[in-house]
């Protein structure tokens, strides 16, 4: 598995298609950049060496991320994005 370096998270994207036996359902409705956190950096270093870490995320934790960022990933079937801290949007409660 990945472990995300600096202020950088990994997070799984929603599926937009579901699987039933051999047939694929493709969902109509637009899922939204929904996604789900995997793993965290330990955080940014500013400019006088301190590390500020990610403290408003956890593992586990199911966000909306800023479209068109971060880098595509995928293993086993699973499609992950490493991306920003920043670029996280807000947390789905």
């Amino acid at each position: 598995m990945i472990k995300p370096l600096n202020d950088y998270l990994l997070i799984e994207k929603a599926p937009s298609e579901k699987k039933v036996g051999s047939i694929i359902l493709s969902s109509e409705k637009k899922q939204g950049n929904v996604a789900t956190v995997v793993a965290l950096g330990p955080g940014k270093v500013d400019e006088n060496g301190k590390l500020i870490p990610i403290s408003t995320l956890k593992e586990g934790d199911k966000v909306i991320y800023r479209e068109y960022s971060g880098t595509d990933y995928e293993e086993d079937d699973h499609k992950y994005l490493l991306i920003k801290s920043e670029d996280i949007l807000a947390i789905i409660e």
